[in-house]
């Protein structure tokens, strides 16, 4: 039994370890679903007859599993010195970007595919949009985010402060709540949010994701106290704009 508990515990904080978390995810989702027009609603809902955000963090539960391990390097990306996406060698097996453009290829043709095709990469769409605008997601050049760090007296990898910043900052709250407080902007605003293409989301990201390198610098031991506060206008906008973009991604292909 005690086997058991150790590893349904090491599964439980796997899945919190990486890209905005169970609570992050599932907000980007949600403020996606508030934003689908009815006809890609119908058309989804095919395949995926229920609460999208059952899906929000199922690349990340599975990412280990054999048939898909090929995955587990498609959850980060790096960008250059000027946000810039940057194809880093290292990522061999794909990115981030990689994925989504898969996505994309797919589902813009996703009547010419199985049902089994057209629901994993549904699932890859409503994961690695929320992981494209994680800020520890896209590595920046320098040392690796993973340093050892305390904040608050709590014990972290700098990366999975991030990962779990949106439970820090919306303590207590439920997904769809705060999805509600997000998802105010007006048709005019959501407009300029989504436009242009993946290689221009990515530059306004990574310009603003540089931030938290400023606030706590490579390798800090002991993170500001202020953390939380400092990152949450940034992580707010980066889920608001990672729901207002999936949920434009999920029309385009869906709302015909």
């Amino acid at each position: 039994m005690k086997k058991i508990l150790t590893f349904v515990t090491a599964a439980i904080l796997c899945i919190e370890a990486f890209g905005w978390g169970g609570v992050g995810h599932r907000v980007i989702v949600e403020i996606a679903q508030r934003n689908l027009t009815e006809k890609a609603k119908e058309n989804i809902s095919k395949y995926m007859n229920y609460d999208l955000k059952k899906e929000a963090v199922w690349m990340d539960t599975h990412r280990t599993d054999e048939p898909i391990a090929y995955t587990t390097s498609w959850h980060v990306y790096n960008v250059d010195g000027e946000s810039t996406y940057d194809p880093n060698p290292r990522l061999y097996k794909g990115d981030c970007v990689h994925a989504l453009k898969i996505a994309d290829y797919n589902l813009s043709r996703y009547e010419k595919l199985t049902d089994s095709a057209v629901v994993f990469n549904l699932r890859m769409l409503l994961h690695f949009v929320g992981d494209l605008h994680c800020p520890t997601h896209s590595y920046v050049p320098g040392p690796r985010c993973f340093w050892p760090c305390t904040l608050n007296g709590k014990k972290y990898k700098f990366h999975g402060v991030y990962d779990k910043m949106p439970q820090l900052i919306h303590a207590g709250k439920k997904d769809n709540d705060i999805a509600a407080e997000l998802d105010v902007l007006k048709k005019c605003q959501i407009k300029k949010i989504v436009k242009g293409d993946l290689h221009e989301w990515v530059e306004q990201i990574g310009s603003d994701n540089k931030v938290i390198y400023e606030w706590n610098p490579h390798n800090t031991p002991v993170l500001r106290d202020d953390t939380i506060e400092l990152s949450t206008e940034l992580v707010n906008k980066q889920m608001t704009y990672a729901g207002y973009r999936l949920a434009y991604l999920l029309n385009k292909y869906f709302g015909k």
